[in-house]
């Protein structure tokens, strides 16, 4: 069992920035499993935007990429995720988990782009 607490959303202008932080409550798992963040849009699939992998390479995709930033620190298990000039399209509820979304997934973290 898994426990994912996901926060740090909020109401953002278009251009700004915000940083979201991800807590997995099971240090050996985070260990040894990448972590990705995803997003879901009213109306629209969850899909992926960024991955860390343990030895801490990473993957954007090209929505996001030049924009956002994912980092980890490993003494508290929590995987960031810093998000720059924001665009309306960025509205969605994030979401960390595994890739391939085995883990329960978190309650998310509201983030809302608008002017």
């Amino acid at each position: 069992q898994v426990r994912i607490v996901e926060s740090g959303g909020g109401l953002v202008q278009p251009g700004g920035s915000l940083r979201l932080s991800c807590v997995i409550d099971r240090s050996d798992l985070f260990a040894i499993f990448t972590i990705a963040w995803f997003r879901q849009a009213p109306g629209q699939q969850r899909e992926k935007v960024a991955e860390i992998h343990p030895d801490e390479r990473t993957y954007y995709d090209d929505s996001v990429k030049d924009r956002f930033t994912i980092s980890k620190t490993n003494a508290n298990n929590t995987v960031h995720l810093q998000m720059d000039d924001l665009k309306p399209d960025d509205t969605a509820v994030y979401y960390c988990n595994r890739p391939t979304a085995r883990w329960e997934w978190g309650q998310g973290t509201q983030v809302i782009v608008s002017s």
